[in-house]
């Protein structure tokens, strides 16, 4: 029985592989939570023209707000699912718009890091991948976002339970990779998942994480 791949070992081997990640600061915050909320279950050149588009559109966070619901849809129509998208990002706004009328959320950044998770997660649909991708993103706090990329891989790799919900999965690589890490690991099975440890016939044969990686899930061609 082959010894379980350390996080480090993991990271230095896809670093490699796909090169160093750097963290660059995508701005701010408020764009970061749409845009998370956009990218939702789409490819990400589809969620940046919806994005785009958005902006082009309307002159600030608060028109997008108060805007037609359908005109919102009909906006961010690129970017797929915008009948559920729309109503979301409405929401999101209003409460953001009612909490912090500066429509800033600076503040946030020197907040206690689990207060101000909680006041993320308490907008309305915001989730926890949501939520990390606002704080590591945007604001350059320690949260691990976990997408399906990273659920995956770290499923495959043994990192965390398979049986682990998606909410589950976030707390629980938090807790086994460093902070200073969370970004570097995210960004480094993101691209992995993509390219080689893909949802199906993963390519196995040219993955630098063989053949220690016990394969969890992964169905024998």
């Amino acid at each position: 029985m082959t010894t379980p791949l350390s996080p480090a070992t993991i990271m230095d081997r896809l670093g490699v592989l796909y090169g160093e990640p750097v963290w660059t600061p995508h701005g701010d915050a408020i764009a970061e939570l749409i845009l998370t909320v956009l990218s939702q279950n789409t490819a990400d050149t589809n969620s940046g023209r919806a994005f785009t588009q958005l902006l082009r559109r309307y002159p600030s966070w608060a028109a997008i707000a108060a805007a037609p619901a359908e005109e919102v849809v009909a906006t961010i129509q690129p970017g797929g699912l915008a009948q559920q998208k729309a109503p979301r990002i409405q929401s999101i706004l209003r409460a953001v718009g009612e909490r912090s009328p500066a429509w800033d959320l600076e503040f946030l950044r020197a907040m206690p890091l689990e207060e101000a998770r909680a006041w993320l997660r308490a907008l309305p649909g915001v989730g926890p991948k949501t939520t990390a991708c606002v704080l590591l993103f945007a604001l350059g706090l320690p949260a691990m976002p976990v997408d399906t990329h990273v659920e995956r891989v770290s499923k495959r790799l043994a990192l965390i339970p398979a049986k682990l919900t998606a909410e589950q999965a976030h707390e629980a690589l938090e807790a086994l990779v460093p902070p200073a890490d969370y970004y570097r690991f995210h960004m480094l099975l993101i691209k992995h998942g993509r390219r080689t440890c893909i949802a199906r016939r993963p390519a196995c044969d040219r993955c630098p994480l063989v053949p220690e990686c016990p394969r969890i899930g992964v169905t024998a061609p």
